[in-house]
């Protein structure tokens, strides 16, 4: 079961950051909140920068985001379904869980549609990278304090008891150091590279080889001595790796063609 970002009690670092009387503020939902704001404010000065705020940019950036929430909802859904189903009509584990590289699969596939859809040619990845990267680095420190997303149990001394005793891996901190430096590789190479769309390109492919690594020392389920997100990963790395292929003209769609028509035979 994927985790669905609730916990006993006493589990986490921080669960609860602030509260308003009984109203209580977590602190997953206030730095996943605040990782997005952060990601718009950024993707908005970089669209302003590089003069490109349009109308056709908030057309992606919108759909881009309803993609990116759709696609980190449906696999919780899909593979806690028999949950769902028990649990109703407690409605929780519908609202709860959900993971970037569902979101990122989902963002990048909502964008696709609404460009052929629109007929918009110019690539905006270069704007949304820099963007993704910081705002998934301060979400994930959400996941920290929540106590969700952790890791296998660890000697080293920077092992986190999480509630239950046992010292892990804080792979939530991993990601969010790792994604903090892609942002600052990111905007740095947004000043020197002309090439549309090239820095999602390069975290894409950052960030699912970071992820696949990282899937070994997760606390998650193995299928074949591997996790679901170990597989999410290589697909996600041969869709977007033959996608720049194909679109660099390396790959013919009469070759896609044949090598389909071989594998239903």
């Amino acid at each position: 079961m994927i985790d669905l970002h609730t916990h006993p009690e006493n589990w986490g670092i921080k669960p609860v950051l602030f509260s308003f009387g009984k109203f209580e503020v977590s602190s997953y939902s206030f730095f996943v909140l605040l990782g997005l704001c952060v990601g718009l404010v950024v993707y908005y000065l970089l669209a302003k920068r590089n003069r490109k705020v349009s109308e056709k940019s908030f057309y992606i950036l919108i759909t881009g985001l309803g993609g990116g929430v759709l696609g980190a909802k449906i696999p919780i859904w899909i593979i806690n379904f028999p949950l769902i189903i028990q649990s109703y009509p407690d409605i929780t584990p519908i609202l709860s869980g959900r993971t970037i590289t569902g979101g990122l699969i989902g963002g990048t596939l909502a964008v696709m549609y609404i460009k052929k859809k629109l007929k918009i040619k110019e690539k905006k990845g270069n704007l949304f990278a820099p963007a993704i990267a910081l705002g998934v680095a301060i979400g994930r420190i959400g996941c920290f304090l929540q106590g969700c997303c952790y890791g296998i149990q660890t000697n080293l001394p920077w092992g986190v008891d999480f509630g239950d005793g046992i010292l892990r891996h804080p792979t939530q901190l991993y990601e969010s150091v790792f994604m903090l430096g892609m942002f600052f590789v990111l905007l740095y190479k947004s000043q020197k590279t002309k090439k549309g769309g090239y820095l999602y390109y390069i975290l894409m492919n950052s960030y699912f080889i970071f992820r696949f690594f990282e899937e070994f020392i997760k606390e998650n389920p193995r299928y074949l001595d591997l996790t679901l997100f170990h597989y999410i990963s290589l697909a996600a790395l041969l869709f977007i790796n033959g996608k720049y292929l194909y679109e660099k003209g390396y790959i013919k769609k009469k070759w896609i063609i044949n090598q389909w028509i071989r594998i239903k035979k």
